[in-house]
């Protein structure tokens, strides 16, 4: 197709409750956005394509689509950009499936438009393009490209994840509480209780601990958690 039509003020709305998302969409504009609708899965896959939008917004509950199967269709089909997705519950089998769709985040319903408002700046404060590099051991992290490394095996990470890995490799062995690590990375009153960074921090050490490699995060009984080598 022709040039992307992207500007930084899109945002990609999708869900099949129409109230929800006209609300969504009144709040989005009023407060300067510029959100585009989808409907379906269908919908939703072309557009991304054609706007690449600096946010993505998926209701889980779609009418004849799973919304998590279209976080997967979105980052099959290369999609980078952050993805929220509107949930009902907040169990941590939710919360699971949130990360395992390629979801970076998720927002529980019912919608509050001050809390959705605060999630939407979150990811669309502008990030100052930088060269600098993480390095901790044999494990870097490239700041302009939100990339991993580690033994020479590129990681990629979702927005989230990048945040979470970036705070304790500027924090190395010094021993950060759920607290620091919500209100540094989240940067927001998050809904949901702490044991939400536990399920972040299960899929990080996933994808940055190789079957032989040490293992970088770990947990402090009680307190929160480190980056060290032994």
């Amino acid at each position: 197709m022709g040039a992307t039509l992207a500007t930084e003020t899109k945002i990609l709305l999708i869900g099949a409750s129409e109230g929800q998302i006209r609300q969504m969409e009144a709040d989005l504009e009023e407060a300067g956005f510029d959100p585009i609708v989808a409907s379906t899965a269908k919908q939703a896959l072309t557009l991304a394509a054609q706007i690449n939008p600096p946010l993505i917004v998926v209701d889980r509950l779609l009418a004849q689509d799973s919304g998590l199967s279209l976080c997967q269709g979105l980052r099959h089909q290369g999609v980078k950009s952050p993805i929220v997705l509107l949930m009902a519950r907040d169990s941590l089998e939710d919360r699971i499936a949130c990360l395992e769709s390629g979801a970076d985040d998720y927002f529980l319903k019912p919608y509050r438009s001050e809390a959705f408002l605060k999630i939407v700046h979150l990811y669309l404060q502008a990030t100052p393009p930088t060269a600098e590099n993480l390095r901790f051991g044999d494990l870097t992290l490239d700041l302009g490209n939100r990339q991993a490394n580690r033994n020479g095996r590129p990681i990629d990470l979702t927005m989230k994840e990048f945040e979470l890995l970036k705070y304790l490799m500027e924090h190395p062995r010094e021993v950060l509480s759920r607290e620091q690590i919500l209100e540094n990375v989240w940067g927001y009153d998050f809904m949901g209780e702490s044991n939400v960074i536990e399920v972040y921090v299960r899929y990080l050490r996933l994808k940055i601990d190789g079957s032989d490699e040490k293992r970088l995060i770990q947990t402090v009984r009680g307190v929160g958690y480190v980056l060290r080598d032994s």
